[in-house]
């Protein structure tokens, strides 16, 4: 069950005085609405240790049920970013606007989307996370380059951007700690369905990155965190809203995530494919998905002056090997091995490849993202929990897309494994490809746009 915003009745508190935490828990769970200055104080309260984890916890819950108004989301974003250190990239010329995608399977886009929009001159500080459960994380396949380092000084962090236009980093300790900290409580207390508290939490960060714009890639579908359009909706309209609120330019895109994106899941895999799409090569999905979000984040940035400009900046990138080279440079700016931008052999390969074949010909109608995806976590290419190491090497390459034509014994995919199987992977991952008799179009990769 998704939670959105609700609209509240005001029962806002007007002491020149604090009431205590479980007042305003109370406050909260009873359908008030919280002032900017309470919810700031609460927030200040928690980084420093006066408002304990249960009643933060408490509060988390009181807002999953009753939600918040947008003047309260705002307020709670602000908070959050603010709790700790931002990053100040006035000395970085130009208009600096990031991409977040809600998270999907062979979701690799943000690898050969920040180069190429860097190449075209608009900077990118984007500040990235770690997959958890079915759902892949850029920064565990930027670590399957070789000494690919995802952490660095927030003064290293804006030199790089500077020079080279981009640094893909991971959240830093001291960049928005109560969203951090908040976090790690919803996912234990069954809070992390709320909208209000997904757009603070997403928010905040890029906030504090020290942004001008944002391109968000809301994932719909089966592979998806939200299920369905309305809900998916819900969440970028209450993002572009407070995003907006908070005077920053915000976009944000509806796309599908019934089945996976491009052809390879898995860390080393995807970041191979994400290497081919900055060499003209890759998944027709994958470019096209890069090229859309690229497009708009030129436009956000002001070097293009609508889609159709910024697609053809972004293509000629591709082309001239600009996109390329501005990758390189970043791995090698940040500690990798950057002779796999020309060399993708050099990625970590799983030891045992095994084919799975098409049991009877026709056409594939359906690939189940989300089966793929826990298939792949099972073979060790995600977690199921935040502390657990990743294997670089494993994971799936499809073989066929939603309306290829395949034949009974071709081979449907393949399996990259750490140590042989013993079939009950291989009867999964036959179950979430259907396989009938009738081609069926994939599914439109764009669902809406979001701007207001």
């Amino acid at each position: 069950m998704i939670k959105t915003t609700t609209t509240l009745r005001s029962r806002t508190f007007r002491s020149s005085t604090f009431r205590s935490t479980p007042e305003l828990i109370a406050h909260k769970r009873g359908g008030g609405e919280l002032t900017p200055k309470e919810i700031e104080h609460l927030i200040a309260g928690f980084v420093k240790g006066d408002v304990a984890d249960y009643q933060m916890s408490a509060l988390a819950m009181a807002i999953f049920f009753r939600g918040m108004s947008p003047k309260e989301i705002v307020a709670l974003t602000r908070a959050m970013q603010d709790s700790g250190r931002t990053v100040d990239l006035s000395s970085v010329p130009g208009i600096k606007v990031d991409k977040h995608s809600t998270g999907g399977v062979g979701d690799k886009v943000s690898l050969c989307l920040a180069p190429l929009v860097a190449a075209c001159g608009v900077p990118v500080p984007m500040i990235s996370g770690r997959g958890l459960g079915h759902t892949g994380g850029t920064l565990d396949k930027l670590e399957a380059i070789e000494g690919f380092g995802v952490t660095m000084p927030i003064a290293k962090f804006t030199k790089q951007v500077r020079d080279i236009g981009c640094a893909l980093i991971g959240q830093t300790a001291d960049l928005a700690p109560a969203d951090k900290r908040l976090y790690a409580l919803r996912d234990v207390t069954a809070t992390v369905e709320s909208i209000p508290l997904i757009t603070a939490s997403i928010l905040s960060k890029k906030l504090a990155a020290g942004i001008d714009g944002l391109v968000l890639d809301v994932k719909v579908g089966r592979g998806a965190f939200m299920k369905t359009k309305k809900d998916a909706a819900a969440l970028a309209s209450s993002l572009v809203r407070v995003g907006r609120l908070a005077k920053k330019d915000v976009t944000a895109f509806l796309t599908s995530m019934e089945a996976p994106l491009g052809r390879a899941i898995g860390n080393a895999l995807e970041t191979r494919e994400a290497i081919e799409i900055l060499m003209g090569q890759g998944p027709e999905d994958l470019h096209e998905l890069t090229l859309v979000l690229g497009a708009e984040m030129l436009r956000l940035g002001k070097v293009a002056k609508n889609e159709r400009e910024g697609r053809a900046k972004l293509e000629r990138a591709i082309a001239d090997g600009s996109g390329l080279a501005t990758f390189a440079a970043i791995v090698k700016a940040q500690g990798g091995d950057a002779r796999v931008v020309s060399e993708p052999d050099r990625l970590p390969k799983a030891p045992i490849v095994q084919v799975v074949k098409a049991q009877k010909s026709g056409f594939v109608t359906h690939m189940d993202a989300l089966e793929l995806g826990l298939s792949a976590v099972t073979m060790g290419a995600g977690r199921t929990r935040a502390d657990q190491a990743v294997d670089f090497r494993v994971g799936i390459v499809l073989s066929k897309q939603v309306g290829d034509a395949v034949k009974k014994g071709e081979p449907l995919l393949e399996l990259h494994l750490a140590a042989k199987s013993d079939g009950a992977l291989e009867k999964r991952v036959l179950k979430a490809i259907e396989v009938g008799s009738r081609r069926r179009k994939p599914p439109a990769l764009v669902l809406d746009v979001i701007r207001r």
